[in-house]
């Protein structure tokens, strides 16, 4: 299968490390990975915030660019939630039906990474490698908005050497949601504070997710507070190997 890369601008800038796992992890299943260098912000942030007009530009752009794609993977729910729920809605907006009909077109092939490949692809066991003691978090939009069920736990679970320990309370939110953690810092701050609690009661070497949004919320906390946990994409521990391990 040929697979376009959504890469993500908050992957991009920040988490380079995680579009690489990706294609490493599909290339290694034998699929062809392309990255449409004019892809840009899928509009998320603007949407959510009020702007929903001005995100309109980028809803068009995406949809443009991977027109013609066979199939869109991302290692983000969150911006996979944007594109096949928001959308539809930004296109309303607009009153643009020819914008529509290209949303309904092109949102059906957008995938996750966790649910391209145990959903679309229906595999499980990806020949990973990772000896260390991990905890999932799953996130807000992987759960509430696109659904993934217990994909990512599938994959993890098949993962050879790995010590995968539930995190309790997994389902509540980490208080990261964006903006909001700028916005409403105080009420993200309490809700991530209960979040770490969670993540070092597993005594977990790494807290894992299916988006870096979280996980940097996550991540800076434990690293403020020393507490000695790492954090990693699914895509990193997905990507991993014996081989690349002994390196």
């Amino acid at each position: 299968m040929r697979v376009s890369l959504f890469i993500t601008c908050f992957n991009d800038t920040l988490f380079p490390q995680t579009g690489r796992a990706v294609v490493t992890l599909l290339e290694r299943l034998g699929h062809t990975v392309d990255f449409p260098l004019e892809q840009t912000c899928c509009g998320q942030m603007h949407f959510n915030t009020g702007y929903q007009r001005e995100a309109i530009p980028m809803v068009r752009r995406f949809t443009e660019v991977f027109a013609d794609a066979e199939v869109v993977v991302s290692p983000s729910a969150s911006c996979v939630g944007m594109v096949r729920d928001l959308y539809p809605r930004a296109a309303e907006l607009a009153e643009d039906h020819q914008l529509g009909q290209a949303v309904a077109d092109l949102a059906p092939r957008v995938f996750e990474l966790s649910e391209f490949l145990v959903k679309k692809l229906g595999v499980e066991d990806v020949g990973a490698y990772y000896p260390h003691r991990v905890t999932y978090h799953p996130t807000c939009h992987s759960l509430r908005m696109i659904r993934v069920g217990d994909a990512p736990l599938k994959l993890l679970r098949a993962v050879r050497g790995i010590d995968l320990v539930e995190l309790p309370r997994a389902e509540e939110c980490c208080g990261f949601g964006g903006t909001f953690a700028v916005k409403n810092a105080d009420t993200s701050m309490a809700m991530l504070g209960d979040k770490l609690r969670c993540v070092l009661d597993t005594r977990a070497e790494f807290c894992a997710s299916a988006d870096t949004s979280c996980l940097m919320h996550i991540g800076g906390a434990l690293h403020r507070q020393r507490a000695g946990v790492g954090t990693v994409h699914l895509a990193e521990i997905l990507a991993s190997t014996e081989s690349s391990v002994s390196r």
